[in-house]
């Protein structure tokens, strides 16, 4: 028994020991970084010091600082960053989902501010705004013809909630000038576009960030499409490109049962985290389908890879963009920012599918061009996979790849076709945007008398020959030569683009992806699928793409 003892405390003390042994090293090797940071920064100082004292022209410190911080973050990674104290609040309004302000979209045609649509339940809509009317005072200074731009309107028209604004609005049906005084209030930034029924079984949602009311946004939707007796699921998040690392989490938890991975993050100096679904989804049944593609990132990533490790769904589209970084913000002492990288994220089958950068931000940049070039945008043969990086879905064991962005399980190409130039000219220029407002204005009364609803409008109205003619017309007097072969080609894009707008601007935003996507050849590939259930459980246990 004493032995017994004796060796037990001799395996403590060992263990002691060499836990001391570990500790020491790395507490010196974090003294000697600290040593080492803290004489650069005595070092940058000094220069800084030198260069206001003895430059021989006048320098502006604060710039060169910016520059500076600016030049060691890209040498670090693509997606640290700094943002400037003027920045901040800009660029936090869309995530943290509201502004304050009237409520208003615009667009500012001929030199006047122009009410495209007044946002449901914001202050316009209540003091009686109108889409079509046109703002011609602001606070009693006239704004029509004086070369406004966005930038002038955002100063103009938003500012904290509760202050007033008084606007002299000039309306088609009346002769003289209308007053109104709107009071501020918070104005909600929309995260998810566009929710409806695809068929009788069959919902769509898109996203087009994942921001702070993302998920509220979300579970609205799929209760409204519950009632709609909803079967299966189809979740847009092509060109999403991110957001909140917490919303995707919640997202990702639609979908997966109690305890499931959704996604761990891990760097050198953040411990890992493991983030796991608690089992209170509006959707952790039945048939599922993420259409991504290169625009679809960060996020986006988490949850279609979380849908694609788990096997609970199809992913449908292009290979997505590849970004497996986590940023945290840092405010600075000036309240400038900066997002610094602070660990990856992995999968839930470990992989993590951020695209290489050791060739630097210039290089990694140019990620886009080298896909269209090498062909992987047109056929899914294009891509390689590192056997290096090769994972197994965690239900069925599929082979899955890291290295590089979420690879869907149906491929569906870019339509690149050269006969789509004539129609990007098109709108480049903004004709057919342009063509729209015109419209829209003149015909807004007439429209909504002829089409009282949605439906109505989408099975009756077509955009007619005279309104082609009318945007070649546009289009040449802008210097677009007419392409009589681009034309033929294009004219049903155009004319479902053209449909769509104006649904947007009478109807709603969620109407104009109704009609912009009726013929979506990756929805309508989705529904091909979910249609054959053998093959859509047939693709859930085969592996797809394997590397070469």
């Amino acid at each position: 028994m004493h032995n017994l003892l004796m060796k037990r405390f001799t395996n403590i003390g060992l263990c002691v020991f060499m836990a001391l042994l570990l500790a020491v090293p790395a507490k010196f090797a974090a003294a000697q970084t600290q040593e080492i940071v803290q004489k650069n920064q005595i070092k940058f100082a000094r220069l800084l010091r030198l260069v206001d004292g003895y430059y021989v022209d006048s320098a502006n410190v604060d710039k060169l600082t910016e520059k500076a911080i600016v030049s060691l973050l890209g040498d670090l990674d693509p997606h640290s960053t700094y943002i400037s104290k003027e920045e901040v609040d800009k660029m936090n309004e869309p995530l943290k989902g509201n502004f304050e302000g009237i409520g208003i979209s615009f667009s500012i045609y001929k030199d006047t501010l122009l009410v495209t649509t007044t946002i449901s339940g914001g202050p316009s809509e209540r003091v009686g705004l109108r889409g079509g009317d046109r703002i011609v005072e602001v606070d009693g200074k006239p704004i029509a013809g004086i070369g406004l731009k966005n930038t002038d309107v955002f100063d103009l028209l938003r500012g904290k909630k509760g202050t007033e604004v008084d606007l002299r609005i000039l309306r088609k049906s009346n002769p003289e000038l209308l007053d109104f005084k709107i009071i501020r209030d918070k104005i909600p930034i929309f995260s998810l576009d566009a929710s409806y029924m695809l068929d009788e079984s069959t919902g769509y949602i898109k996203l087009n960030k994942f921001s702070a009311t993302t998920t509220d946004e979300f579970v609205t939707a799929m209760k409204k499409l519950k009632q709609q007796n909803i079967e299966n699921l189809v979740l847009d998040l092509r060109g999403n490109g991110g957001g909140y690392l917490k919303s995707a989490i919640e997202i990702s938890d639609q979908f997966l049962t109690n305890g499931k991975m959704v996604v761990f993050t891990e760097g050198t100096n953040e411990p890992k985290r493991e983030y796991k679904a608690s089992g209170k989804g509006e959707f952790e049944a039945g048939n599922l389908v993420v259409l991504v593609d290169e625009g679809s990132a960060s996020a986006s990533e988490i949850v279609s890879g979380a849908v694609q490790d788990w096997d609970r769904g199809l992913i449908i589209g292009r290979r997505s963009f590849g970004k497996g970084l986590v940023q945290k913000p840092f405010m600075l002492t000036d309240g400038s920012m900066v997002r610094l990288t602070t660990a990856h994220y992995y999968t839930p089958s470990g992989r993590c599918i951020q695209k290489p950068y050791q060739e630097g931000t210039k290089e990694y940049r140019q990620d886009y061009a080298h896909r269209l070039t090498n062909g992987e945008m047109f056929s899914a043969d294009s891509i390689d996979f590192d056997e290096a990086l090769q994972h197994k879905t965690l239900v069925n064991g599929r082979n899955v790849y890291g290295g590089g962005g979420v690879m869907p399980d149906i491929f569906v190409p870019m339509d690149t076709s050269i006969h789509y130039a004539y129609m990007n000219k098109l709108r480049r220029k903004q004709i057919t945007y342009n063509f729209v407002l015109d419209f829209v204005d003149s015909n807004r009364d007439k429209l909504t008398r002829k089409y009282p609803d949605f439906e109505t409008f989408n099975k009756k109205f077509e955009i007619s020959k005279a309104d082609m003619d009318d945007i070649v017309a546009r289009g040449e007097k802008e210097g677009i030569e007419k392409d009589e072969e681009g034309l033929a080609f294009t004219e049903k894009s155009l004319k479902r683009e053209m449909k769509g707008l104006i649904a947007r601007d009478i109807y709603s935003r969620n109407d104009m992806y109704k009609v912009l996507y009726a013929d979506d050849e990756a929805i309508n590939k989705t529904l091909e699928v979910i249609e054959n259930q053998k093959k859509y459980q047939d693709l859930l246990v085969i592996t797809q793409f394997e590397a070469k």
